[in-house]
Order: C-alpha cells, then structure tokens, then sequence
C-alpha cells in the first residue's frame, strides 16, 4: 500500500521546523546527550558524525517484523555513529567504529526513491537519532520528487522529545528500543543514566503522534508505534519493568517486538553478567510477563533459542 504525497511538502511551518533543526547542528542538541558541538565543524560529539550524512548499506531487508518486512522487504537504511555506547553492540562496526561512506542529500533521496522502485514496502532509517535533522530535510525531498511508501524510525529509543515533536508528520511508523527500566545498567552497559527517563518521555510521544500499528489488508504496517525489547541475560534490560509500562502507561494493544536474539558481541565478555545467551527461561518468563500485562499484539522468537 502507498500513501498519497503529504501536503507538508509545501507546508511553510514543517520547513521552518526542518530549517530550525538544520540550524541546531552548528551547537548540537539534536539527541538527548547535547554535546554542544559545531557539527558544521567536525565530528568530536557522541555520536563521532559531522553535519553530512554518512551510510553503512541501504538494500530489501526481510528480516524485520513482518507488518514491515511484508513480502516485498523493508527498504532498510543502516546509518554511521550512534549516541549510545552499548558494549554488547551486534552493529559495532557500524555504530561505533563509523564504517560506512559520505553521501550527498541528493544521492541519499535518490537512495530512497530506487528502494521504494525495487519494491521495498518502507523506506527504514536504522540508527538515526543523530541525524535528525539531514533526514527530515531528505524526507521532505524525496516527497517532493514522488516518494510515497511509508517512513520508519528505527531507533535505540533514546531520542529528544522536542526533535521528535518536530518531526511530527514526517514519520508515519516508530520502532524504537526500550532497553532499560533501570538507570545503574543503562549506565554500566550503555553509558546512558538518563536512558530509561528519556527513553519512556521518548515512547510517550511517538505513541501520540502515530498510535497503535495499523496495517492494509495485506498485512503490511502503513501506520504506528512497535516496540522493541531486546530480553538480556538475568533481566539486566528490566523486562517486567518495561512490559508493565508498555502495558499501564502506553496501551494494552501496543504491538511489541520481545527479542530473543541478544548475543555476546563487541565487549560484552568483559561483563560476566552478559557474556552469554540467554535461556529458554529467561526468555519463557519474559513471554509471560506479556501475558501477565495482557499485552496481546507482537511478536515473540522463542523458536530461536
């Protein structure tokens, strides 16, 4: 299903809300850490980027949920940098050792418009926090020049509520991370403290702005919010904790991704904690917290264990 061309292509206040972010770059505050840098500059904040844009791949992804995976794939995106630090990152080259090449906007729209022309059900931004600003600029582009499949914000879910208040009307699906309920682990494994305030504020207000998920009569997401929590080991991500706010504080039909596949990655075997897989019972107790809350709509990937 496509959607038809927006009229904020030609809406005077989103520009002035893109021009506003763009300006934000020269004293960064665009994520939650506000480095305060001149990315117009250099690259010395968190997130290791400058005020370009900067691509690890873009290609049909068929591994995403399957309301965005659909059957045609997710046109997926995977951006340079990240504003966490997680130290069992499965995507460290990427995010923390900056692999990928420099793009022009013009080559990144045109990105997006040769995905949507190979079929791609979504255009899927992996990662972009950062890049708040470039992207709502290309959104708005590639709008402009014919782009009408839907927009995915596929985040850690540590964003800025005023960034994602600008954005509103940008992005017709949210899919962020809750990875913590507790501010010592977001700290120890992320070093992030104020994730789990941020990150609740953070799904607050995409839930306001796109709701539950709404799919076509395919099956195909076109619209809303889905949550990813990704179970760890001994339950360091705060699972029941993070279910129950889902559960009393977003909705009860909120569509929830519960992922099993957390896996020792980059430093992760410096902690005993993390520095295995987690079991079939962990991950089972997990399932049952989600029956627990009455949280009915998702997914679960207990067959992967």
């Amino acid at each position: 299903m496509t959607l038809p061309v927006p009229e904020y292509c030609v809406n005077n206040e989103t520009r002035e809300r893109i021009d506003s972010l763009l300006s934000r770059l020269s004293d960064c505050d665009l994520c939650p850490r506000q480095c305060h840098v001149d990315r117009y500059s250099g690259s010395d904040g968190i997130c290791g980027m400058g005020a370009g844009l900067k691509v690890s791949s873009a290609n049909l992804h068929f591994g995403e949920e399957p309301p965005l995976s659909g059957r045609r794939g997710s046109g997926t995106i995977f951006l340079t940098g990240c504003n966490l630090k997680c130290c069992y990152c499965q995507n460290f080259p990427i995010s923390q050792l900056h692999h990928g090449r420099e793009i022009s906007l013009d080559e990144f729209v045109e990105t997006m418009l040769e995905l949507e022309r190979r079929g791609a059900h979504n255009i899927n931004f992996v990662t972009p926090t950062h890049y708040s600003a470039q992207i709502a600029e290309a959104i708005i582009e590639a709008r402009n020049k014919g782009l009408k499949i839907p927009i995915v914000w596929n985040s850690s879910g540590y964003d800025s509520v005023e960034v994602l208040r600008d954005l509103e009307g940008l992005v017709e699906i949210f899919l962020p991370d809750m990875r913590y309920a507790d501010s010592q682990n977001a700290d120890c494994y992320s070093s992030a403290p104020d994730y789990p305030e941020i990150n609740r504020a953070a799904i607050k207000e995409m839930y306001r702005q796109v709701g539950n998920l709404e799919t076509d009569e395919n099956g195909v997401a076109i619209k809303g919010l889905i949550i990813r929590h990704l179970v760890m080991p001994e339950f360091v991500s705060g699972t029941r904790e993070v279910l129950r706010f889902i559960a009393e504080e977003i909705s009860r039909e909120c569509a929830i991704s519960l992922m099993s596949q957390y896996f020792p990655a980059h430093r992760a075997f410096e902690y005993d904690t993390i520095s295995r897989r987690i079991t079939s019972k962990e991950y089972n107790q997990a399932v049952a917290w989600m029956t627990e809350f009455g949280l009915e709509n998702g997914w679960s990937q207990n067959e992967e264990l």
